[in-house]
């Protein structure tokens, strides 16, 4: 179907997959891209293909890994839940009684679950501020525990991009006096082989694809000042390249790894709270709270309705494949990641060659598609 270079495993009786993986190719929207599919806590897809550079001189291979952008949030969610195991209350604390300066500006009242299901009224800066403070994590989350809630906590919900993560990693900090890069380093991803990481070594610099940045922006319908802070203004983000973005720690943002690596940790939301290799990351009850849907309509930030649990997006679109409750996240230019708790299911695709699409990606969604059609 293509002569683009594809590699990898595929169960007998999901060839399909790799028809709709190679068909991406064909019709030229990959340069190179990787999926897999887990179903029972078994690997039936682990497929690659194309190149990892601009130049098409390297091949995309089992070591090559690319940042996932905010589906990188539903992995930092199974970390901020294992901490708040910890805490009397769970999701319901206030998120001042573990980091007292976010009480600043009537901000008292807003608990653990409501920051992590976007309702702070915090998805960015209004008033200008200098973009490299986005590659200081604990200067950023100092500026964002000083703002004003842009909408009274807990009354709607808008998407908060970025702000998200510096949110939660310094939550996760103050309970547990580690990052969330070196939980799931130390605690989940090494003991477990699984390739992913928030917060990249320099030593597997050479293992990264080169993104292409999309050629259009993302569809945001009207440009309210939510929208603006979020996405639009020049200081909304930071330059998402280069060594520094890349080692630090933004758990809304920069987890880098494998497609098998991104479906291996959202295994937990398929199978109990238990991840590729067999550790049990949470109990039931903080499983069921984690998931459980906190909004479901309207979003401010969005241009779409969106529902989520305490971090994690639930499949009111249907992007995510047929069953209404599989949960996931898409990030920034086409990855996604999702878990089916009915079939036990966990997939994950990842790619270089970015698209302006917001959530459910078509390369994703017929990738997903093609895999429930061999079940």
């Amino acid at each position: 179907m293509t002569d683009t270079p594809v590699s990898g495993f595929v169960a007998p009786g999901f060839e399909p997959v790799r028809e709709a993986f190679e068909a991406n190719f064909a019709s030229g929207e990959e340069q190179g891209a990787c999926f897999a599919l887990r179903i029972g806590g078994e690997t039936l897809v682990d497929i690659r293909g194309g190149w990892a550079d601009r130049a098409k001189e390297r091949l995309w291979d089992e070591t090559t890994i690319v940042p996932i952008y905010s589906a990188t949030k539903g992995i930092s969610a199974l970390v901020l839940a294992m901490a708040v195991e910890s805490l009397p209350a769970g999701y319901e604390t206030p998120v001042c009684d573990v980091w007292p300066e976010f009480v600043a500006e009537g901000k008292g009242g807003v608990t653990i679950g409501q920051m992590a299901s976007h309702q702070a009224g915090l998805p960015g800066f209004e008033s200008e501020i200098d973009p490299a403070i986005w590659l200081d994590p604990p200067i950023c989350a100092a500026a964002i525990a000083a703002l004003p809630p842009m909408w009274p906590p807990g009354t709607a919900h808008g998407y908060h991009p970025l702000t998200w993560g510096y949110m939660l990693g310094e939550v996760v900090e103050r309970i547990t006096g580690r990052t969330v890069g070196a939980i799931l380093k130390e605690d989940i991803c090494g003991p477990a082989g699984i390739d992913f990481q928030i917060g990249l070594p320099e030593k597997d610099e050479p293992r990264v694809g080169d993104m292409l940045r999309p050629r259009t922006l993302a569809p945001l319908g009207n440009l309210t000042p939510e929208r603006r802070a979020a996405f639009v203004y020049k200081w909304s983000s930071p330059d998402r390249a280069g060594r520094t973005w890349r080692e630090i720690e933004i758990p809304s943002a920069n987890g880098h790894g494998t497609a098998l690596g991104v479906a291996s940790l959202y295994e937990a939301y398929a199978r109990g709270g238990t991840v590729a290799g067999g550790k049990t990351l949470l109990r039931g009850d903080t499983l069921e709270a984690l998931i459980r849907p906190r909004v479901d309509g309207p979003d401010l930030v969005l241009p779409m309705p969106t529902k989520f649990g305490a971090g994690i997006m639930i499949n009111n679109h249907g992007s995510f494949g047929p069953n209404p409750e599989t949960l996931g996240h898409s990030g920034w230019g086409g990855s996604m990641a999702i878990a089916d708790p009915a079939r036990e299911l966990a997939a994950a695709y990842v790619m270089n060659r970015q698209s302006s699409s917001l959530v459910g990606d078509p390369r994703a969604a017929r990738l997903v598609e093609a895999a429930y059609g061999c079940l």
